[in-house]
């Protein structure tokens, strides 16, 4: 049977899903069950899931977790945290318990400039192309007052617009280079609409331009874009106490630990190799909570990795040192999030876990979503460098295990009792088990 069809967006969700189960899968029965039993009984809170996004076919279910007893500038916070990966949760309030009693986690929000760009071509004189812009520049605000006037009222809107000259990579390539405050909103749609009406009234002055020469009016314009590269949106995050206080593992001393887990982040902050397995650490925290929050994980993904490179090599969000006998762990990471708009006021459990976090503002999300990336890079460098990373992650994979094989109510309790005293691996649990069921 042929695999490609025509005019699929415009089937009804039932007739969408009995073309793929017969399509694809060998049991259209079994396979429809498993599509269904994640639908919501909700009609109405089904129709708006449907609508999120094109051609739904069903839900797909991620575990939304809290992690509490999170001390942040001397507020305490329990975080919604969205992820599929075990340990994650567990990690995050382990650090947030150690540092409950060490001052708690300090942040300030630096900066929240946003940026976006309208990308054009033009061959002709520069010299002239910088005397149209001057020109121009002060109408390409004005026309897009339409679109800022709301934004402005706030607070918000255009910061600056500049023109930059981009022919040393790409000949006749150039920018308008648009800096914008967009407060509680991510501000993605207000961004790309002001860019698209500056590309609309560049492209049209220029034609008036009596500066330039019939040929140097016509500018191509190429795209106009926000961008998810947002360095001066940026956020602190840090801990600190006496090296002394760092004592809660009688395996190791404290001073011991703390010169290993700066080491640790000394070599994620020279080696790319470890610094991206450093970094994805980090980012198990902060994407969790912005995807509970409904905020973009990728484009904050993206944004952040390419901080992780701005002085031309890979390296580590996170720093550490020892000064006059304190310890210093802290991290400054770009974040475009928004706690209005999109998804935030759509979907319930958005709206609940902002609730959960207090409603905060934009600048407040900030703080606690660099605090959750911060929380989880110590944990993981605390057990790295001390216990080692399988033996609390395998613990927290044993459900995962054990659910792969279908365990009992039962087995499950003697088995998690077992591995309390036992390492952890997937051939021990198959073992465990096989040795279980056979009644030896």
């Amino acid at each position: 049977m042929s695999k490609t069809i025509s005019g699929f967006s415009k089937l009804s969700k039932s007739k969408k899903i009995d073309w793929i189960v017969n399509t694809y899968f060998s049991n259209t029965e079994e396979a429809k069950q498993v599509l269904k039993q994640y639908w919501s009984n909700n009609e109405k809170l089904q129709q708006l899931h449907d609508e999120f996004i094109e051609n739904t076919i069903t839900n797909y279910y991620l575990p939304l977790g809290v992690a509490p007893n999170f001390l942040i500038n001397n507020t305490i916070y329990t975080i919604p945290m969205a992820i599929e990966e075990s340990s994650v949760v567990a990690a995050a309030s382990k650090a947030a318990k150690f540092w409950l009693d060490r001052g708690g986690f300090k942040t300030k929000v630096i900066s929240t400039t946003k940026i976006g760009q309208v990308h054009f071509m033009y061959y002709g004189d520069f010299n002239k192309l910088q005397s149209f812009f001057e020109r121009v520049k002060s109408k390409l605000i004005k026309q897009a007052k339409p679109i800022t006037k709301n934004m402005e009222a706030r607070g918000g809107g255009i910061l600056d617009i500049e023109l930059r000259d981009k022919t040393e990579g790409i000949k006749g390539y150039y920018q308008l280079h648009a800096s914008f405050e967009t407060l509680d909103a991510m501000g993605a749609n207000f961004i790309n609409s002001c860019l698209e009406q500056f590309a609309e009234t560049f492209k049209n002055e220029a034609l008036l331009f009596d500066g330039f020469s019939e040929e140097e009016k016509q500018i191509q314009i190429v795209m106009s874009i926000l961008s998810n590269y947002v360095p001066d949106c940026l956020v602190r995050a840090e801990v600190s106490c006496k090296v002394e206080d760092l004592n809660e593992d009688n395996s190791i001393s404290a001073e011991d630990f703390a010169n290993k887990f700066i080491q640790a982040v000394n070599i994620a902050e020279i080696e790319p190799y470890r610094a991206v397995t450093h970094n994805k650490g980090i980012m198990n925290g902060i994407d969790a909570v912005v995807l509970a929050t409904g905020n973009d994980f990728r484009a904050v993904e993206a944004g952040v990795h390419a901080y992780a490179s701005r002085n031309g090599k890979y390296s580590s969000l996170t720093h550490a040192k020892i000064e006059d006998g304190i310890f210093y762990f802290w991290m400054e990471i770009p974040l475009a999030l928004g706690t209005v708009g999109g998804l935030t006021g759509l979907h319930p459990l958005v709206k609940l876990a902002l609730e959960l976090l207090r409603k905060p503002s934009a600048k407040e999300l900030m703080q606690i979503v660099a605090v959750a990336g911060l929380a989880q890079n110590f944990a993981a460098l605390r057990s790295l460098t001390t216990t080692g990373i399988q033996q609390g992650h395998m613990k927290m994979h044993l459900m995962n295990i054990l659910n792969q094989f279908e365990a009992s109510d039962n087995e499950k309790i003697l088995l998690t009792d077992h591995f309390k005293t036992n390492t952890v691996t997937h051939s021990a649990v198959v073992k465990a088990i096989e040795k279980l069921r056979n009644g030896a």
